[in-house]
């Protein structure tokens, strides 16, 4: 029985997050940020050198440089090219709760504005509570998302630790994880999904490919992401998302974190 011994030897290995703090969580370099405003930075050749680069066009420089993570697919080339532009930022809290909150870089963020989409997102998931089940639909993904979903369930993340649950069917849904550029053979069946979930009803999009088609997006099978066919109520970026920003994400939905950038602090 070589397993009692590895789990002898390994000890327990679920993480406490976010009943408690920790380290992967906090220390993965989920994001790529805006460094400062740039205001000593010298010229901005490296940062439009890095703009012409990015594969997505999430880089724009006029009037100054900002990133949108809603399109970025974590590539790197801007940090490279442009390192006193652009550097990796640590912290799987990369979800958020409206889409233009994804642009980074001396962007202004109204305060008043993130605490109505709060309170107005709580009233509708006050009813969840103890038990909470999942719906995903791939709508036209490269695979990779599916891969990280499916990492929640294992014995690190233990998605059902928290009352979560995936289910078959949308009828028994609360929450809809959606994959995917939104292609155009998949429009209708995401669409019948969410009528077949009882309200209200919660819509998480998941990896740069659903919030905004990402690289495989908009070519002949259609599709750049998909806010023009269900309403979206938490974006979650990344090429793919890691599982914790996923589950930053769904915890988001429903309330469970003190706040949009919550680093490993209690519930």
């Amino acid at each position: 029985m070589p397993w009692v011994l590895r789990g002898l030897r390994n000890g327990i290995i679920t993480s406490r997050w976010p009943k408690r703090a920790d380290d992967y969580f906090n220390q993965f370099p989920a994001a790529v940020a805006v460094i400062g405003d740039g205001s000593a930075r010298g010229s901005l050749a490296a940062a439009s050198a890095a703009a012409e680069d990015c594969p997505t066009g999430a880089i724009s420089v006029e009037p100054q440089p900002r990133l949108d993570r809603g399109r970025c697919i974590v590539c790197g080339r801007c940090v490279e090219l442009a390192p006193q532009w652009f550097g990796w930022e640590t912290g799987s809290d990369t979800a958020r709760l409206a889409r233009t909150m994804l642009v980074v870089g001396n962007v202004d963020e109204s305060d008043e504005a993130m605490a109505e989409l709060r309170a107005a997102l709580s009233k509708r998931v006050q009813r969840l509570r103890r038990s909470v089940h999942l719906r995903h639909i791939d709508t036209g993904s490269d695979g990779s998302d599916e891969w990280e979903i499916q990492a929640l369930t294992n014995p690190v993340y233990d998605l059902h630790r928290l009352g979560i649950f995936f289910t078959a069917s949308p009828r028994h849904a609360d929450i809809l994880l959606v994959t995917g550029i939104g292609a155009a053979g998949m429009v209708e069946p995401l669409r019948r999904t969410l009528e077949a979930m009882p309200t209200p009803t919660v819509v998480v999009a998941v990896g740069t490919d659903a919030v905004s088609g990402g690289l495989i997006g908009g070519g002949y099978t259609g599709g750049v992401g998909i806010s023009d066919e269900v309403p979206v109520d938490v974006w979650v970026p990344g090429a793919p998302a890691s599982p914790f920003s996923i589950l930053h994400g769904i915890l988001l939905a429903l309330g469970r974190v003190p706040g949009p950038a919550v680093r490993g602090g209690s519930c």
